[in-house]
């Protein structure tokens, strides 16, 4: 695992974005991924999304991630973060993390995706609404699609129509956020923009079951099935 750290300004506000590159000279296709709550500290503190980019490195993408929780001081409790997240905001910040995607020589800015896991999976679906250069979304079991983050903002299910590319969902029955019938609400508003996308709901799984580090919610073989349907998802729609 490899990866160089950049600092870009969003609005003034310095935020960090790791790179990570594939061996050879491209051009690659591209991922931003988004973290997940654990590394609202840094994302160095995050092993699973420093190994989720890795995993993508070693399939042969180039890999982007933001530090979305730069708006605040990395010693503010999560709570303040969540009460205060913005998706304006966060908005921006992907379009950062995708730009400085872009910029890399090895890299095919017509070829990139975005993906995320729980907090991330609700970012990354946010970031096929309000950017529509990504070819490609995959949203692991994003909660709070239906929430308001930010005064003034829509809830960002409301702005599903906006969505430009193939979307893969991954979720778990036994998950409560989102529940079955939050997924229900999230292919509804993809079927009502007519937007291509396919779902994988999981039986025996719940919140977080790709999480290997945490034994309680991890699912090995759920968990394996659904990397390798996104692998060839992303495969597909990113050549």
């Amino acid at each position: 695992m490899s990866y160089r750290i950049e600092t870009t300004q969003v609005q003034g506000s310095e935020m960090e974005i790791y790179l990570y590159e594939p061996e050879g000279a491209g051009p690659h296709p591209g991922l931003v991924l988004c973290q997940h709550i654990p590394g609202h500290q840094g994302i160095d503190g995050d092993p699973f999304t420093l190994k989720t980019a890795a995993c993508y490195q070693a399939n042969g993408y180039a890999v982007s991630v933001p530090f979305l929780y730069h708006w605040w001081s990395k010693e503010d409790d999560m709570q303040i973060k969540r009460d205060e997240f913005n998706d304006a905001q966060t908005a921006l910040d992907l379009k950062a993390g995708f730009d400085a995607l872009a910029a890399l020589e090895s890299v095919d800015a017509n070829r990139i995706g975005i993906v995320g896991h729980c907090w991330g999976g609700r970012v990354s679906w946010l970031g096929a609404c309000t950017d529509s250069r990504y070819a490609a979304c995959a949203v692991f079991y994003g909660g709070g699609v239906k929430e308001v983050r930010g005064a003034g903002n829509p809830p960002a299910i409301e702005l599903t129509g906006n969505v430009a590319c193939p979307v893969i969902g991954v979720f778990g029955n036994e998950d409560q956020n989102p529940s079955p019938e939050d997924v229900d609400d999230y292919e509804a508003a993809l079927k009502n923009a007519d937007a291509e996308y396919v779902f994988h709901r999981y039986d025996g799984a719940g919140h977080a079951f790709q999480w290997e580090d945490n034994p309680e919610r991890f699912r090995a073989a759920q968990s394996e099935d659904s990397w390798e349907k996104t692998l060839a998802f992303f495969a597909e729609k990113l050549g």
